[in-house]
């Protein structure tokens, strides 16, 4: 693997305070972007019960498994945190429902997609310091989010990906991700009612983990614990590979594909999280129609930008910004306006 580049696009008042990735972690967490993700939809939406996970929570998930896989195949654990604490910076209200909204709002606009977005965040929205806008974070860092992909990120275009190959790192944040989505959203579907200790036993990391009765299941953590011991010890134990891509052995990505498509099936595409996101979508719907129509009602310092950017993709910044509850008080507040 070669050197990191802790170099930053501009000269930083903090550069000399702090070493590069702490400060990159400092800009992050103190972000407004960061703070609204603790008002966004995870998968379910978060008035339903203060149990489920939101943005937020997923994120310092991501982080911390990051750094445990990291730290268990000898990377570098601070890289592998602070990219995933900036992972989905990008992420707009109502989770997935809300990001296929805006993608089809802006089909004749250059569409959207939450992993460009988040480099959109932190090299041009946030706007913290005078001498520069973004964040002003490490090449390394911005270099690792414009590689980042799983089955829900889909990385656009960005001249960062000319780097090759890309921080071990990149793939750590990768795994972390997708391993955080099957066990959280497990934990979730549980407490949901869409799913049930019987009914996952047709699982075999299921199976394999969990030891209480077919009741609610009162040993549940332990039982998520041994899924993700089992899959960093799978890790640990691969040969060294020159190239630095990580993959599981094929048994444990078979199982964890199964986990995966058991969560499609049961939980993601449920009747009631369909019926969620549908809903999701016309309010995210409604208040990018009525923004558009309607350019006045931004805040002023987004209209400033439109000449800059065009309408549609200021508005789908302004949108994409929302938390879930702003976004429903949005659509009451432009109920009334006429339609263009």
């Amino acid at each position: 693997m070669g050197q990191l580049d802790f170099a930053r696009e501009h000269p930083d008042p903090l550069a000399d305070s702090l070493p590069p990735l702490l400060l990159d972690r400092q800009r992050i967490v103190h972000a407004a972007a960061f703070r609204r993700l603790q008002h966004k939809t995870q998968v379910f939406v978060a008035p339903d019960s203060d149990h489920f996970r939101s943005r937020l929570t997923h994120t310092l998930e991501v982080a911390h498994l990051a750094r445990c896989i990291a730290l268990r195949i000898d990377l570098n654990a601070d890289l592998a945190e602070v990219v995933a604490l900036a992972h989905d910076l990008g992420h707009p209200p109502f989770g997935h429902a809300g990001e296929q909204a805006l993608d089809a709002c802006l089909r004749d606009h250059g569409g959207f997609e939450h992993n460009r977005h988040t480099l959109r965040i932190v090299e041009e929205l946030e706007h913290p310091y005078p001498e520069f806008h973004g964040l002003n974070l490490t090449r390394v860092v911005r270099t690792c989010l414009a590689w980042h992909s799983t089955p829900y990120d889909q990385p656009g275009a960005h001249p960062l990906q000319d780097e090759q190959p890309p921080p071990a790192e990149c793939a750590v944040v990768d795994l972390a991700d997708r391993l955080a989505y099957a066990l959280h959203d497990l934990q979730d579907g549980l407490y949901a009612g869409l799913l049930d200790p019987a009914g996952l036993r047709a699982v075999e990391l299921w199976r394999w983990a969990y030891r209480g009765p077919d009741a609610w299941p009162g040993h549940l953590r332990p039982a998520i614990d041994r899924i993700q011991t089992r899959v960093l010890d799978d890790l640990a134990s691969a040969p060294a590979r020159p190239d630095f891509l990580l993959a599981l052995s094929p048994e444990v990505d078979a199982q964890l594909r199964q986990l995966d498509q058991f969560l499609q099936t049961h939980v993601y595409r449920s009747a009631r999280l369909q019926h969620a996101d549908a809903q999701a979508r016309s309010i995210l719907t409604g208040v990018f129609a009525a923004c558009v129509a309607h350019p006045a009602v931004l805040p002023e310092r987004f209209r400033r930008r439109i000449a800059a950017h065009g309408l549609h993709r200021v508005v789908a910044d302004y949108v994409a910004g929302m938390t879930d509850r702003f976004c429903v008080q949005e659509l009451t507040r432009l109920a009334d306006l006429p339609a263009r």
